[in-house]
């Protein structure tokens, strides 16, 4: 695409499209051995591949009722079925209250689940505790519930309620201390507090509710059909005021957008997207089908990301590159995740083929799930003690 404005720019880095072709200008450049900081190796992929197979198989033996790579697998863990709890709660709602109160609870909770660090902990009153992803859901789940996020105390998610959001009420809700250090706690607070301000400020999207964000997508679709792309481009454009100081574009924020010395500005749209994908459950529940699902990427995270790495699919060209930490602004990061977006569409499709699955059958979002989050995370297992992921990440809370 030629970039002949910042307006048409700007649109343009907000969209999947974008975000694939960019990716695909680092994979090219790593098929010539041209990157700076990776080197890339597709004879090791068959490997990578045969190993989300496994997993997959491992977890989801009928492998055509697989679901989706959203937050609502997290709210599970330990097998404690706290996501049926809450679903039952919501009797006695009308339809639209409980798609306003689903979409609360999931957006909350994505937008707390950056890496929680090496350390941390949530434990829940059985004594049993959970840490990074999970438990980032387990507490998020918990405070949602106890009204954490809501001026009446109950739970749900207004804009008086997030826009009072402190640092020390997230710290105590999440049990932090200096013995149970949460990576990025002061961002976090900071997203959730500029969250209600974009809910009080945006009535293109929002009542005062968190959740008519959900109403919003419902009353977008066409004939109860609505394409996974409007989903994402809906959360861009009613969230994307909350991002944290990052490029801008046309006087706007771009976000999950970071710039690389060599390949200029290159989107991701990480947890935009993540959230999109842990959308599409409350959305069905309110009779929406959502179509084109192929459309949105894989996810550029460390699990993801480490899955290739520790796969030996990609390599440092500078091993010392393991033992100090990179912010995410860093080329070798947006390197990393760029090439992770190419590869988890190849290996999307090798998973397919393998067990004979069409894109409808298999969509990414459900290889994801199967797939490469758990195999990310199983093969950081073997190789690291604690699993941690094979680089360190200097991060504010607001992206991985």
């Amino acid at each position: 695409m030629a970039e002949t404005g910042d307006a048409a720019l700007y649109d343009y880095l907000l969209t999947t499209t974008a975000i694939r072709e960019r990716a695909r200008r680092f994979f090219e450049a790593a098929e010539r051995d041209g990157l700076a900081h990776f080197r890339l190796d597709l004879s090791r992929l068959p490997a990578v591949t045969d190993r989300v197979i496994a997993v997959t198989k491992a977890a989801y033996p009928d492998l055509r009722a697989i679901p989706y790579h959203g937050r609502y697998r997290h709210f599970d863990a330990g097998d404690v079925p706290r996501l049926e709890r809450f679903q039952q709660s919501l009797a006695g709602l009308s339809e639209d209250d409980k798609l306003r109160a689903r979409t609360e609870l999931v957006i909350t909770s994505v937008l707390l689940d950056a890496g929680a660090g090496p350390t941390w902990a949530y434990r829940e009153a059985d004594g049993r505790s959970y840490s990074r992803s999970e438990g980032l859901a387990v507490a998020s789940y918990h405070w949602f519930l106890s009204g954490g996020f809501s001026s009446q105390g109950n739970a749900s998610a207004d804009a008086v309620g997030l826009s009072r959001i402190t640092a020390e009420q997230l710290g105590q809700a999440f049990q932090v201390s200096s013995s149970n250090p949460l990576t990025g706690l002061d961002g976090r607070a900071r997203l959730l507090s500029k969250l209600g301000e974009v809910v009080a400020t945006t009535p293109a999207y929002f009542g005062q509710r968190l959740g008519d964000l959900g109403l919003f997508l419902k009353s977008s679709a066409v004939k109860q059909r609505l394409p996974a792309s409007a989903i994402l481009a809906a959360v861009l454009d009613a969230l994307g005021s909350i991002w944290p100081g990052r490029e801008t574009l046309a006087d706007k924020p771009l976000g999950d957008v970071w710039r690389h010395s060599q390949f200029g500005l290159v989107p991701f749209h990480k947890l935009s997207q993540w959230l999109s994908y842990s959308l599409l459950e409350p959305l069905e529940a309110a009779g929406i089908t959502v179509t084109e699902l192929g459309a949105l990427t894989g996810l550029p995270e460390y699990r993801n990301g480490g899955l290739f790495l520790d796969g030996g699919v990609l390599s440092l060209r500078d091993e010392t590159a393991r033992e100090r930490e990179h912010t995410v602004a860093s080329d070798l990061v947006i390197e990393w995740r760029a090439l992770t977006v190419a590869l988890l569409d190849l290996l999307a499709s090798d998973v397919r083929t393998e067990l004979g699955l069409s894109g409808e059958e298999l969509p990414l979002a459900c290889v994801l799930q199967g797939g490469s989050w758990s195999a990310g995370r199983a093969i950081a297992a073997e190789r690291r003690p604690g699993g941690a992921p094979p680089l360190r990440i200097q991060s504010d809370g607001t992206v991985f």
